[in-house]
């Protein structure tokens, strides 16, 4: 399939695990690289391991946990695996492995308008988008007029805009976008559904526009940007920006390739008020922001600033979740509540109707082996 289709890591928090907690602790059998056993039930973290082997939860390649900003469980599988779209065929995952996020990106992209607002790069989130695109004068008419970047970081802008369909269907607008000569007058030039504001709907190209403005006011494309201001700062070991085929853009609503651990250590700054160690990377109230409901989405939930929110039960318990999801079951949970972290990544791309996915490997495994420990 065609690419359109779809450094150490030095944490001052990962890099103080303790000998105890690199003990397998399963009948002296060590089949994880680390795990936790004064945390989690080793008799459901066997069953959780059994399931995945036999394919009953399909495609898993990776579970990292951490509770109380200390990793107590890591471990990842062999399975089939693509870079945006490309088939890689069956993979060895490992802790050095790169693996697609697909829309975690949008995460990421939410957290580098952050730091340029707190740089003074961006001045509000209220500004309006045209402000930044000029040449596109001709667009700056009617209700589009109104849009801020507030409305394209919670996806509400109004516009016109279809992923409802497979990313394998050329009428898929994010598709339709990635194929576009000038991706950012493509989007802008998406006629209007509905005043911004009004309502969600689930928009790559608005993510596509944030990286773009980011890109106006900073000088620094998305990819330099985000590796100077977050990737170096948190210690990420390596990436890849996949780039769009014809204008070596990269591509901000999907094209991002991190390990778990990286992936891990971007949630914790969402967990942890922005800090990393001692270091303040993302402003608290940009955080709070962030992971504030301001519209319900289509899916039993809300929507923050990139973020997907919504309240899971679990064993009985009311658990408020923030979550950065990507297609194909790549997840970053987020529960403050409970201090937890579960980063998840799979290769089940494009595939909508899987049961027993990664939120199922969380509630059917992780949540009953720490509450038989903790609660």
């Amino acid at each position: 399939m065609q690419r359109f289709y779809l450094i150490l890591f030095a944490s001052a928090i990962l890099a103080c695990q303790s000998d105890t907690n690199r003990q397998a602790g399963y009948d002296g059998k060590k089949t994880a690289l680390i795990y936790d056993s004064a945390i989690l039930d080793a008799a459901i973290i066997r069953e959780m391991e059994a399931a995945i082997e036999k394919g009953d939860y399909p495609n898993i390649h990776s579970v990292v946990i951490a509770y109380e900003n200390k990793v107590v469980y890591e471990n990842y599988w062999k399975g089939q695996d693509e870079s945006w779209g490309d088939n890689l065929g069956v993979i060895q995952h490992g802790r050095d492995s790169l693996h697609d996020i697909r829309s975690i990106s949008k995460s990421i992209v939410s957290a580098c308008v952050g730091i340029a607002l707190e740089q003074g790069k961006i001045k509000s989130i209220d500004q309006r988008v045209f402000e930044f695109f000029p040449e596109y004068l001709k667009q700056d008419t009617g209700l589009k007029s109104a849009l801020t970047i507030k409305h394209l970081l919670t996806m509400t802008s109004g516009l016109k805009w279809n992923e409802d369909v497979p990313y394998d269907n050329p009428e898929n607008s994010e598709i339709q976008m990635i194929r576009a000569p000038d991706a950012i007058g493509y989007v802008l030039s998406q006629p209007m559904d509905i005043a911004p504001g009004k309502i969600w709907k689930y928009n790559g190209g608005t993510t596509q526009l944030l990286a773009a403005i980011i890109q106006k006011t900073t000088g620094k494309r998305i990819d330099s940007f985000a590796n100077e201001n977050l990737f170096i700062p948190l210690g990420f070991s390596s990436f890849e920006w996949v780039k769009y085929p014809d204008t070596q853009m990269p591509a901000a609503a999907s094209g991002l390739r991190l390990t778990a651990r990286d992936q891990l250590q971007f949630g914790l700054l969402y967990l942890n008020a922005g800090k990393n160690g001692g270091r303040q990377i993302l402003p608290p109230a940009w955080v709070e922001q962030s992971l504030t409901a301001y519209i319900n989405n289509d899916h039993n939930g809300s929507y923050g600033f990139q973020f997907w929110l919504w309240t899971d039960s679990v064993m009985n318990k009311a658990l408020p979740i923030a979550a950065c999801v990507g297609n194909g079951d790549q997840r970053i949970f987020i529960d403050k509540t409970n201090r937890l972290l579960v980063v998840v990544n799979a290769g089940n791309y494009n595939k909508w109707d899987i049961k027993k996915n990664s939120g199922a490997v969380v509630d059917d495994f992780v949540y009953p082996a720490l509450f038989k420990k903790t609660k």
